[in-house]
């Protein structure tokens, strides 16, 4: 969501030339997020949100975008993408990699209530009972390899106790095979800010461009460390048995997923410490850069080691 390459109108208007969705009226950078650039762009026709993608290889891209057009036909309140005249959603603007998608409507909450995280949780179940006729695959980019390679790398930089609490969790998390766990499409980035509210109810699920093909209860741990957090990374009770029930009641947890959600909560924790220590101690160039601080999710991580979280029956 961060610009890191700016475009101008006039590349925009050019650019709209393959679409039938009018002229350009608006166009406008997103600040918030980290990985790729993204824009407001309004025309006579409509509201839209152009993404050009910095990292992400190419290949990659069809599964985040026919994935999102798999989960809009079933009636889910996702981004579409929009096909171009020749029928294709992936084209290139100022040599990157560029998709436009519909743009939802609503806002984001900072503050959840136990009613939003009720209704995320049975957004979420929805969102994996969906993705099980989805006929692609892809693996996560931040899986256990990632984790290992990038501890090397940020962990010459950490202070002591930061390391030795790395290198704990490193040891704990070789010890769980999530492979035996119910599996599935998982968004793996459902924050806050990635989720849009239209009154009380879900007007938008965005930013699908960590999903990946993983256990389904590492997309509900990422989620509820996020939606169910306290300031001081503790879990709010309430809020997190009102998400986990809901989600429970349409997609129900297997007896190995209670097992290990105590440890796949850290595992969630850990996977974010470490990609924000990453951006941290090697940022990227561009335009408008939001780095987020580290140190949010290596508290969550120590929240979570000192309070095993068990997943609530009904």
């Amino acid at each position: 969501m961060s610009v890191f390459t700016p475009v101008t109108p006039e590349q925009i208007t050019q650019w709209l030339g393959g679409y039938a969705v009018g002229r350009l009226s608006e166009l406008r950078g997103i600040e918030a997020g980290v990985q790729n650039s993204n824009f407001f762009v309004t025309t006579t026709l409509g509201r839209y949100v152009l993404t050009l993608f910095e990292s992400v290889p190419r290949a990659e891209l069809p599964f985040y975008l026919h994935l999102m057009a798999h989960l809009a036909r079933h009636g889910l309140p996702v981004p579409a993408p929009i096909a171009t005249r020749d029928n294709d959603y992936l084209g290139t603007l100022a040599g990157r990699p560029a998709v436009m998608v519909a743009r939802l409507a609503g806002r984001s909450e900072m503050s959840p209530t136990v009613a939003h995280c009720e209704r995320l949780g049975a957004m979420l179940a929805g969102l994996h009972l969906a993705g099980v006729s989805y006929g692609r695959r892809q693996e996560n980019s931040r899986g256990p390899a990632w984790r290992e390679r990038t501890a090397d790398t940020v962990r010459p930089q950490l202070p002591p106790g930061d390391r030795a609490l790395l290198d704990a969790e490193l040891i704990v998390q070789r010890g769980l095979d999530s492979v035996e766990l119910p599996q599935g499409t998982i968004h793996a980035d459902l924050f806050r800010d990635n989720v849009l509210w239209d009154g009380e109810h879900v007007g938008g699920v965005i930013d699908f461009y960590f999903a990946c093909s993983d256990s389904l209860l590492l997309d509900v741990a990422v989620t509820v460390n996020d939606w169910c957090g306290r300031a001081d990374g503790s879990l709010d009770a309430a809020r997190a048995r009102a998400f986990l029930l809901a989600y429970h009641a349409d997609r129900p947890f297997t007896r190995a997923e209670r097992e290990a959600w105590p440890t796949m909560l850290r595992r969630a924790a850990l996977r974010f410490w470490l990609s924000r220590l990453e951006d941290f101690h090697r940022p990227r160039e561009g335009e408008m850069v939001l780095v987020k601080n580290p140190d949010e999710f290596r508290e969550i991580l120590r929240a979570r080691i000192a309070q095993p979280h068990a997943v609530p029956l009904p």
